[in-house]
């Protein structure tokens, strides 16, 4: 899957001969990650199933939304709407939109849906954009397990989509991408994609059992992650692989507890790449790539990784998988989901843990009057 064409040989200089021979088969993970994360990234195919499954159960009336939708939620709960916009890219009809943080776009109103997604239902940023959604006469969606959002949206008569419990926020994105395209049907801002869902799901089982703790211990993923270690990765997305550089980011910073960072071309090429070369090999270079981009793109991300070699620990050109627009970004999604909790294993830490979120949130909790 890796991409070597081009001018670029991704190198591995940072990585040291005892991680290059620490093992990453089912028990070496099992010893680090306590509560199965991995086994959850594997259940992609089975969640992206389930989740059509679970829109279907909830019974929802389209709506005529000619402003589009609007996709509010913090983390791991908002990664659907970003991957469903790369999933549909042309396909879109209406706009699709992220809202992340306290507030909805002023120009909401009665022709936009507002798809509020918090996986615990208590994300006080959700909360506050479902109560901006009301106030602006917006239909809304809610997508939840439960809590205040939930409530809330049963009083108004809101429907709700209920997501399994159990799940890290994170761990849920095969449901957030599904419930997002599924809101854009619903709203008439994209076409059904039921179709190369299905597709994904299965391309999904596959790539599990080739890239999982059991499969090779050189699979892609195991190699990427022992490529990456010790380095802060700078994942950089163009066009369709754009969003899934931003879900590797998201992933390697709470799952592996490391420093990562996403970019995309060609605004990449108008800044960011002049500070490779100051990088000291601190920082390693992946690049995304969707094998069906115009050859411009793909001309410019082979150049863009050669100049990032200037200063890189290692530069790594990855390509999607799969027939369908969709197939390719959820090769790419699970394929990065592993890479970071493969990375956690080898820097000895448990995926589940994120300390500082919880600490951040008691803080700010303390803060209110």
């Amino acid at each position: 899957m890796t991409a070597t064409g081009g001018d670029v040989t991704p190198t591995s200089r940072s990585a040291p001969s005892k991680v290059a021979a620490s093992p990453l088969h089912l028990a070496a993970c099992r010893e680090v990650d306590s509560t199965g994360q991995i086994d959850e990234a594997l259940g992609l195919a089975e969640h992206l199933r389930d989740a059509t499954w679970r829109v279907d159960s909830a019974a929802i009336a389209p709506v005529d939304a000619h402003g589009g939708l609007i996709v509010a939620g913090m983390g791991g709960s908002s990664v659907g709407g970003r991957l469903a916009a790369g999933a549909l890219g042309p396909r879109l009809r209406r706009p699709l939109a992220l809202a992340m943080g306290y507030e909805v776009p002023p120009w909401i109103g009665r022709e936009t849906l507002v798809l509020c997604a918090s996986y615990s239902g208590s994300t006080e940023e959700t909360l506050a954009t479902y109560d901006a959604a009301k106030s602006a006469g917006a239909p809304r969606l809610v997508s939840t397990t439960g809590g205040e959002l939930a409530e809330q949206a049963r009083a108004d008569g809101v429907p709700v989509i209920p997501l399994p419990g159990g799940f890290q926020p994170r761990a849920a994105v095969g449901y957030a991408l599904v419930i997002a395209l599924e809101a854009a049907r619903l709203c008439g801002a994209a076409p059904s994609l039921r179709d190369e869902i299905e597709g994904a799901a299965a391309l999904a089982g596959e790539l599990a059992r080739e890239w999982g703790p059991e499969g090779s211990e050189e699979n892609e993923a195991k190699r990427l992650a022992r490529a990456l270690h010790g380095s802060f990765p700078v994942v950089t997305g163009a066009g369709l692989t754009a969003s899934v550089a931003y879900r590797w980011k998201c992933q390697i910073n709470e799952n592996a507890e490391t420093p990562a960072f996403a970019s995309k071309l060609p605004e990449h090429d108008h800044n960011e790449i002049v500070g490779w070369a100051g990088a000291e090999r601190r920082l390693s270079a992946v690049f995304l790539e969707d094998p069906r981009a115009e050859r411009r793109v793909v001309r410019r991300m082979e150049v863009t990784a050669e100049f990032a070699g200037e200063g890189a620990a290692v530069v790594e050109r990855v390509c999607a998988r799969g027939e369908t627009r969709l197939e390719r970004l959820v090769s790419l999604v699970l394929l990065g989901d592993l890479v970071s909790l493969y990375m956690a294993v080898l820097r000895g830490v448990d995926p589940v843990s994120v300390h500082v979120i919880d600490a951040l949130k008691e803080r700010l909790a303390g803060d209110t009057p």
